[in-house]
Order: C-alpha cells, then structure tokens, then sequence
C-alpha cells in the first residue's frame, strides 16, 4: 500500500495496532485521539483515507463526515464502531462513508479495505454527492449484532432503505422481519407518511384494495406471510401493485418460508413473486449468529431494567446454557425467556437450573442444518435450495456462463476460511483437516485471495 492514513480512536491499543499495521504495509500515518485534530489535518490536505471511530472524547465522529465531504472531496472514510446496531450501519451509509465495520473488527479484512480505498482514491478522485444525515433517534434499536451475517443485513437493510424498490424479508419465525421492515419505513423518505401491515384477511373482499391504498397514501405496504394467502387474494395483490393509484405506495412482505420453491411448487404466483422481490434480505435465525445470543441477553436484561424491574445477571453456567440451546423461537424467545427469568429469579444472578427450568425439555442446539422453515436439513439439500433459487431469479432465462467454477469459488472460499480460523491459521493442520496437499491448500489460498494472518479481535 501506499499512501497517508489518518486514524482517530480514542482506545491507545487499537491506534497503536492500525499504526503498526498500516506502517509495516508501506503507508504512512497519523494517528490521534481527537476528532479537532483529525479535523484539523483533514483541512489541511493531510491524509488519502481516513480510519475513524465513532464515539470519540470530543464528538460524534459521523457527524464529521459532512465537513469532511465538504473539504476534502472524495476522501474515504472508514467508520469503525463498538455501537454494533442497525442504527450505526445506517448513519454511515447516509453519511456517505466508503465503508463500515463493526468493532471487534477483523485486521487483514480492514487492511484489505484500506488498501482498496487508497486505490479508488488514487484513480477516482472526484467528489461524491453528500446527502443529509439519517433521522436519528435517541432510544436504542433492537436490531443489535457484531455476526458477519448480521452485520450485511444492516448494510443491506442501508442500500435498499431509499431504493424504488419492493422487498421480500425472509426468516424464521421470532426473526424480526416485520421489525427490518418498520425499520426501512422508520429511515426511508416515506417515514412521515404512515406504515400499514396487512394481511391476506385484508383483502378477500373486492374493496379491500382499494381500503388499504387509502390507508397507506403512498407510504409504506407490508404484505405479512405473502407465502399463506389463497391464490384468489394474490391475483388481487397483482392487480393491486400493478395499478396503486395517484399515491402509490412502497410494497413489503415477509415470508417465513422458501418463496422461491413455495412459487415452483404452485403456492405462490409467478407474477406476484417477481413483483415482489425486487430485493431480498433474509434475517438470520439465531441458531446462524450464536455470538450476538449474549449481546441479546444484555440488551433484554438492560430493558427490563429500564421498564422498572430488577437488575440480573446470567451467572456463567447460564450463559453457556443460553448459548448452546438451539431457540426455534429465534430472537422473540429469546426476550420472553430473559423476561420471564428477570421476574421468576430469586437472586441477583440466574443460575442454570433457572434457565433450564424456564427453557423446559427443548433440546439444545443440534449439528444439523436447518431451513428457513426450521426443518432439518442436509447439506446437500440446503445447497439445492439455494442454487434452485439463484436459478429462478433468472426467470425464463440461463444464469451467464461459467456457473460451475462461480459456484464451486462460492463454496471453497468460506470453507477454506473457516477452516484456517479453527485451526488458528497454522495451514498444516487446516491441509490436515480438508483433507487436501499443503501445495494444493497454498494455491487455492492464492488463487481465492483468502488472508492467512492469524486472526486478531480487537475491541
């Protein structure tokens, strides 16, 4: 890399780490605890991408993000933030940060992003459009997670917010998909007008329609489990968003199951279902983002605490317990379990035998892999699942070509990853349990442009 990186954060550790890092990769830096200096250098045309925090002694540092648009076209911004909720990924993007990353961030993935960032900077100099600021509001957002998984819904969830776009949210029951959807409303330019959720019971009658256009006046639709309503009422959900009327609104649905195999199988409409996936984003059950249950269980122990109830703590037992129980309720169970342990506990701290007694005989998380339905199921059928969907997204037509090696990269690059971060990057071992030449696991390695630095965490 080459270049000159400014790195604000106020925790010495992580300014210390960045600065060792980004100097070991050929840049230069200045590294600072203060958002005046960062200021300061950014107006004096110091700096080719900026590296900052959020919550700094002196400010908000996406609040800067303006300023900085407006004084230095064109600088990218990297925000990394302790503050892992939908309500920061959001921030950022209508700041028009060149990226986000939630702390604890990953150090060769966010030198991977410098990297990329000092490129564009290099080749593409020109200013970018500075919109306003998202709506900020000063209660904290349930949608909470540091997970990958739940770290690109909230990246996604920022893309599609403002986009003339229907979306399809899809995931287990207890997900929140109904919250993503608010969500969207809540942060989109339709948030002044008003959120409707209908379901199929709303619009069996032939004025129906017409009933919920007049409520929604051009806001916000959300059609709840698209995937349950009788064909009769979807080929008026057709005719509904095909002609909405002088306001027409924004269309959402939600589903709980897969809607692409519910459509071949005859459940769902063609047409409907091509109407309303102009974008899809699937919320993850929390059997998929294990390390955000106790992020959760501290979120719904410090509500309850705010509603007036007593402070608890899980002891360290029943935090293993929360952890390894497989929640088919999902994040919804979740709540009414802390809930119901906050109030049933006769101590400051909820032992084991309170949670088992609360969770009752449902077994614990089980290694198999489970659909968006919350049925069992093998990999091999899961993988058919979703290569089946990638091919309807096609319609009538074929996927471009060379499909089998696309795929094949798909599923060789996080199995290789995952394997390298079990094994603590140590490539004997990680040859050993794929199974596959040490040569061979180097090559590919190369060849998919897998980092091998053992993985640091910083906080």
């Amino acid at each position: 890399m080459d270049g000159t990186v400014l790195v604000a954060d106020d925790d010495r550790t992580i300014r210390t780490v960045l600065t060792q890092a980004l100097t070991r990769a050929g840049c230069k830096v200045h590294a600072t605890s203060s958002l005046t200096t960062l200021m300061r250098w950014v107006g004096e045309g110091k700096g080719d991408v900026v590296i900052s925090d959020v919550m700094m002694p002196d400010g908000n540092g996406l609040e800067m993000l303006p300023k900085i648009a407006e004084d230095r076209p064109g600088l990218p911004v990297i925000v990394i933030s302790a503050q892992n909720t939908i309500m920061t990924a959001i921030q950022a993007a209508e700041a028009e940060a060149y990226d986000y990353l939630p702390k604890p961030f990953d150090l060769p993935d966010l030198m991977k992003r410098t990297s990329k960032a000092l490129e564009k900077r290099r080749h593409a100099p020109a200013a970018r459009a500075v919109e306003e600021p998202a709506p900020g509001e000063d209660g904290e957002l349930p949608l909470v997670g540091r997970t990958t998984a739940m770290q690109a819904l909230y990246r996604l969830v920022a893309k599609v917010m403002n986009a003339d776009l229907p979306v399809l949210v899809t995931g287990e029951s207890g997900t929140g998909k109904s919250l993503i959807a608010r969500t969207i409303h809540d942060f989109s330019d339709r948030r002044t007008l008003p959120f409707v959720t209908v379901t199929g019971a709303d619009l069996r009658e032939l004025e129906g329609p017409q009933r919920v256009l007049a409520r929604v006046k051009g806001g916000t639709l959300l059609i709840d489990e698209i995937g349950d309503i009788e064909d009769e009422v979807q080929a008026r959900l057709v005719r509904m968003i095909d002609t909405p009327g002088e306001h027409a609104p924004r269309f959402m649905a939600t589903s709980q199951g897969d809607l692409a195999r519910a459509m071949e199988e005859g459940r769902v409409r063609r047409d409907l279902y091509y109407r309303l996936t102009g974008a899809t984003l699937h919320v993850p059950s929390l059997r998929e983002r294990v390390e955000d249950i106790a992020l959760l269980t501290e979120h719904f122990l410090a509500r309850a605490e705010r509603d007036g109830l007593a402070r608890r703590r899980l002891s360290h037992e029943a935090e293993e317990l929360f952890r390894t129980y497989s929640w088919p309720g999902n994040v919804r169970q979740l709540e009414n379990a802390v809930r119901r342990l906050v109030l049933t506990s006769r101590a400051d701290e909820i032992s084991r035998a309170e949670v088992a007694h609360v969770l009752g005989d449902q077994p614990e998380t089980e290694p198999v892999l489970r659909g968006q339905g919350g049925e069992n199921e093998k990999l091999s059928a899961s993988v058919a699942r979703h290569l089946r969907r990638y091919f309807d997204l096609h319609g009538s037509a074929l996927p471009p070509p060379g499909l089998y090696p696309r795929i094949l990269r798909e599923v060789e690059a996080p199995l290789i990853e995952i394997a390298l971060e079990a094994t603590g990057g140590n490539q004997a071992k990680c040859a050993d349990l794929l199974g596959i030449n040490r040569n061979t696991l180097r090559k590919k390695i190369n060849d998919l442009e897998i980092h091998v630095t053992r993985r640091r965490k910083l906080m």
